[in-house]
C-alpha cells in the first residue's frame, strides 16, 4: 500500500492505493478507447500517455524538491540535477490539459518537443500515431483517455517504479489478450521468460541482450531475478534490438517506468542490420535471451551467404525459415567464456532436413548445446503449436560435457481461458528437470535425460524429445508425430486406392 494523492471523480483526495487499484485505473484508461479504436491498437496510444502523464508528475515532484532545497530562487542549473528529463515549458501535463480543441495536434506538437529536449534518451520514444487524425482517433476519445489519466498521479512518492513498472507489465498482457495472435509480435508468457531466464542466470555486472526485444519482457526479467537473489541491479547493462517502430518505443517505455538507466534498445532488422557492432564482428554478450518470430520467411537469406559478421558458421539457412539464422546470430553474440544462450523456438528446428540438419550437426559436434527443452502446446499468442527452448553455453560444465540434456515439460501446464498457461509449481519442475537430468520422476512427475553425441548422431542428428524420452500419452500430439501420423496415413491411402484399382480392373471396370 502507497499514499496516494491522485483526485478522485468528485474532486477529493484519495487514501490509499494497491497495485490492482493501479491496474484497475490503468484499465479503465485504456477501455474509454474502446469503440473508435480497435482493442488491438490501445498500446500505441495508451502508453505514450502514461509514459507523458510519469514524465510530467516526476518532473513536478523534482522541481518542488529543488525548491525545498535552494528557494524559490533556484537556477536552471542547480535545479537541473534533479531532473532526469527536461520538459520544455509548454509540454507538462497541465499544458495539455489546458486544450480542449484540435487537442491531438496539440498533443502530437508536445510529444515531439519533449523527444527534441531530450535526444540522447527520449529520441523516437512516442512511436508514429498521428495523434491529430480525427477520423483514427475521434477528439471525444482522445479527451476521455486524458481525462482517465488526470485522476492519476504517477509520481515515485505516490507510486513506486516497482508498482508502475508492474501495472505495465499488466496493460502488456491485457492488450495480448486483446490481440489474440497479434500479441506475439511484443510479449511473451511471463511463465515462459521466467524460465528462460532462470536458467541462464543472470549475475551483477553481466551484460544481457535481446536480438528480438518487442516489449522487452526479457530484459525487465532479468533485473527482477537478479533483484530476487539479491544482486545489484545497477550493474546490469541491457541491449536489445526489435524492428517494429511501435513495439521499440513500448520496450524503452518499459524499461524507463522499471527505473532502469543503463539500457540501450534500437531499432533495426536484426538479421539484415544488426545494431549491437564493434571492430568488423558482432558485439558480445553475457547473457542472449530471445522468443524471435516463428519460422520468418523473406529474412534475408541472400546476404548471409557472405555475412560480414560470420554468423554462418554452421551453413546458411533455408530463406524460407529463419529459425535457425537466429539462434546462429544468438550463438555469435555470446562471449568466447561466460556467454550463454536460452532461445524458444518451435519444433521443426529439432527434426528438419536439409541445411538445417547440417547447421543441426555443426551445433551439437561444436558442443554449444547443452539442453532441449519441450513446453506444453497452446503457450503463446501467436500460434497454437508447442515450442522448445534451445540452451546454449560457451563452456559447459565437465558433467554436461558431450552430450544435450533433454526435458519434456509438455504436461507441466494450466488451462488457461485463451491459451494454456505456465504457474510457478510448473516453472520449479521443468527447472528442477533441467538441473538434474534425471530419468526418474522425481521432478513434478516430469523426466529428463542427459544424451551423449553418438547417440544423437545414430539417430541422424535428430533431436526430437520423444526419441530420447518416452514419456505418458500427452493431452495434444507433437507436430512431429501429427506429421508421422500424415505420412503413414497417406500411404495407406495411396495403397488402398491401388488396391480398389486393381479389383475394378479384374471386375470389368476401366
Amino acid at each position: 500500500m502507497v499514499s496516494s494523492s491522485s483526485t478522485g471523480d468528485g474532486g477529493g483526495t484519495a487514501g490509499t492505493l494497491t497495485l490492482s487499484e493501479l491496474e484497475g485505473r490503468l484499465w479503465a484508461a485504456a477501455n474509454s478507447l474502446r469503440g473508435p479504436v480497435d482493442p488491438a491498437d490501445f498500446k500505441s496510444y495508451v502508453f505514450p500517455l502514461l509514459f507523458l502523464k510519469w514524465v510530467s508528475d516526476t518532473w513536478e515532484l523534482d522541481h518542488t524538491e529543488a525548491v525545498t532545497d535552494f528557494g524559490e530562487s533556484v537556477s536552471p542549473e542547480e535545479e537541473a540535477d534533479y531532473h532526469r528529463f527536461a520538459v520544455p515549458d509548454g509540454c507538462h501535463w497541465a499544458d495539455l490539459r489546458k486544450v480542449s480543441v484540435n487537442v491531438g495536434v496539440t498533443l502530437q506538437n508536445i510529444l515531439q518537443r519533449l523527444e527534441e529536449a531530450n535526444p540522447q534518451s527520449l529520441a523516437g520514444i512516442f512511436g508514429d500515431v498521428a495523434w491529430g487524425n480525427k477520423e483514427r482517433l475521434p477528439e471525444s476519445a482522445l479527451l476521455n483517455i486524458i481525462d482517465a489519466f488526470d485522476r492519476m498521479v504517477l509520481n515515485r512518492n505516490v507510486v513506486s517504479n516497482d508498482m508502475l513498472g508492474a501495472a505495465y507489465e499488466y496493460l502488456l498482457r491485457q492488450f495480448a489478450d486483446e490481440s489474440g495472435k497479434k500479441a506475439g509480435e511484443f510479449f511473451t508468457p511471463r511463465a515462459v521468460v521466467r524460465l528462460l531466464v532462470r536458467i541462464l542466470d543472470p549475475q551483477p555486472g553481466e551484460s544481457v541482450y535481446d536480438p528480438a526485444c518487442g516489449s522487452g519482457g526479457m530484459l525487465v526479467e532479468t533485473i527482477n531475478e537478479v533483484r530476487e537473489t539479491g544482486g545489484d541491479t545497477r550493474t546490469l547493462r541491457l541491449y536489445g534490438q526489435e524492428v517494429n517502430l511501435t513495439t521499440a518505443a513500448i520496450a524503452r517505455m518499459n524499461l524507463f517506468l522499471h527505473d532502469l538507466e543503463d539500457f540501450r534498445i534500437v531499432r533495426g532488422d536484426t538479421l539484415r542490420d544488426p545494431r549491437f557492432v564493434e571492430h568488423s564482428g558482432l558485439r558480445t554478450f553475457d547473457v542472449v535471451v530471445a522468443n524471435p518470430p516463428f519460422s520468418l520467411k523473406n529474412w534475408g537469406a541472400d546476404t548471409w551467404v557472405n555475412d560480414p559478421y560470420g554468423r554462418a558458421f554452421c551453413g546458411v539457412p533455408p530463406s524460407g525459415t529463419a529459425d535457425f539464422a537466429w539462434v546462429q546470430h544468438m550463438v555469435a553474440s555470446m562471449k568466447p567464456a561466460t556467454g550463454r544462450v536460452g532461445v524458444v523456438m518451435p519444433h521443426g528446428v529439432l527434426f528438419r532436413g536439409g541445411a538445417e540438419k547440417v547447421i543441426r550437426q555443426c551445433l551439437i559436434e561444436d558442443d554449444r548445446l547443452e539442453a532441449v527443452i519441450g513446453l506444453p502446446s497452446n503457450l503463446f499468442y501467436s500460434t497454437t503449436i508447442p515450442a522448445a527452448l534451445l540452451i546454449f553455453r560457451a563452456e559447459k560444465d565437465s558433467a554436461r560435457r558431450g552430450g544435450v540434456i533433454f526435458v519434456d515439460g509438455s504436461t507441466r501446464f494450466g488451462k488457461g481461458r485463451n491459451q494454456n498457461q505456465l504457474g510457478d509449481e510448473d516453472v520449479e519442475a521443468i527447472l528442477s528437470a533441467y538441473r538434474s537430468f534425471s530419468l526418474a520422476d522425481a521432478n513434478g512427475g516430469l523426466r529428463s535425460r542427459f544424451v551423449e553425441h553418438a547417440e544423437v548422431k545414430e539417430n541422424g542428428w535428430d533431436l526430437n524429445i520423444g526419441r530420447y524420452i518416452k514419456t505418458r500419452a500427452a493431452d495434444t500430439m507433437t507436430v512431429e508425430q501429427a506429421l508421422s501420423n500424415l505420412r503413414e496415413t497417406q500411404v495407406a491411402l495411396r495403397q488402398a486406392e491401388s488396391r480398389l484399382t486393381e479389383r475394378l480392373r479384374a471386375a470389368g471396370y476401366e
